[in-house]
């Protein structure tokens, strides 16, 4: 069924501290409206969960599963939310994708204990099968969970609240968090959601598959309402371009950046990152050109982007033996 996991927001090395880290409108940690989509396939879940911040995401290579875990500010709540696709077992219901899920808890922990189980009916939306149980945790100490699933079509959300300390599903806080939740199977993702699951992928160092989200991404850039077209334009074509490179493909890295430039000459990063390419592929001629062109223009990097220390890239470092490349280099380090 869905085997859940989560990876933590990471730092990529190299030129990735140019390129926008924040996740795109309507996914901003903090947000009390948390949503989730997949990439290729239609469908959101969405709830509200005030004073909740996301800490980790994750998602799946085949774009069917993505998920985030968000912390409450007290630190007493925490929660998981997934949204995955289930094909081979449609047409799901809410109860269907439950029993799939709890099975396979129940299954993996003899420890798992369940107390109660609600439906939370609406007559305009999809019911939510709530379940409250609890697990021993580490130390041996009880671990409580109140955990809801809507479902429809191939689609299953998955979302628990959980706490060291005991919780029930007719706390008033848990209960508004399930009596929020939607699930909208004819949803439509846009670039906002195309752009934050190939932004988790790159998070989670899973390039291949990331980079022809972020293209994809980029052919629905001038849909997006109410973002700055040419920053998230410029921010997609980066990780795009960076993707590639850094699953092996520096053709295809290459390509994207050239006809970035043509299209728009003036953003830095797309001469740095070709820069990353020529180091690749041993061409340091070519490397420092780019490299100079790159810093020529740092005056036009994004609003609270700085130029990248080459010194410190993963791409330049191979050449620190090189007395004439490294002082170069050195000397850019210092225009920053």
């Amino acid at each position: 069924m869905n085997v859940r996991g989560i990876v933590g927001l990471a730092m990529a090395c190299g030129s990735l501290a140019a390129a926008g880290q924040a996740a795109p409108a309507g996914q901003s940690a903090g947000n009390a409206d948390f949503k989730l989509a997949l990439a290729n396939h239609n469908g959101q879940i969405q709830w509200k969960a005030p004073g909740f911040k996301i800490t980790e995401t994750s998602a799946k290579p085949d774009g069917r599963e993505i998920g985030i875990r968000a912390q409450d500010a007290s630190g007493r709540l925490s929660f998981l939310g997934f949204l995955f696709q289930v094909p081979e077992q449609a047409p799901m219901t809410s109860a269907k994708c439950r029993d799939a899920s709890l099975d396979e808890e129940k299954a993996n922990d003899p420890t798992f204990k369940q107390s109660r189980m609600i439906e939370v009916a609406r007559t305009d939306r999809v019911p939510v099968s709530v379940v409250d149980y609890s697990v021993q945790g580490k130390g041996g100490s009880p671990a409580y969970s109140v955990r809801g699933f809507v479902a429809t079509g191939d689609l299953c959300g998955d979302l628990e609240v959980s706490s060291t300390e005991a919780i029930r599903s007719e706390d008033p806080e848990v209960l508004r968090i399930f009596q929020s939740v939607q699930l909208d199977e004819h949803y439509q993702p846009g670039f906002n959601d195309v752009l934050f699951y190939a932004q988790v992928l790159f998070n989670s160092r899973q390039f291949a598959a990331a980079g022809p989200l972020f293209e994809r991404a980029l052919t629905l850039a001038g849909e997006a309402k109410g973002v700055d077209t040419k920053l998230w334009r410029r921010m997609a074509t980066d990780q795009a371009g960076m993707s590639y490179g850094m699953s092996g493909d520096t053709k295809k890295a290459r390509a994207i950046f050239e006809a970035a430039i043509a299209k728009d000459p003036d953003y830095p990063m797309y001469y740095y990152n070709l820069g990353c390419a020529d180091a690749q592929e041993k061409n340091l001629t070519d490397a420092r050109k780019h490299l100079q062109q790159a810093f020529d223009r740092k005056a036009n990097a994004l609003p609270g982007e700085s130029m990248p220390d080459p010194t410190a890239d993963d791409s330049f470092t191979p050449y620190s033996n090189d007395k004439d490349f490294w002082s170069f280099l050195e000397g850019l380090r210092v225009k920053r």
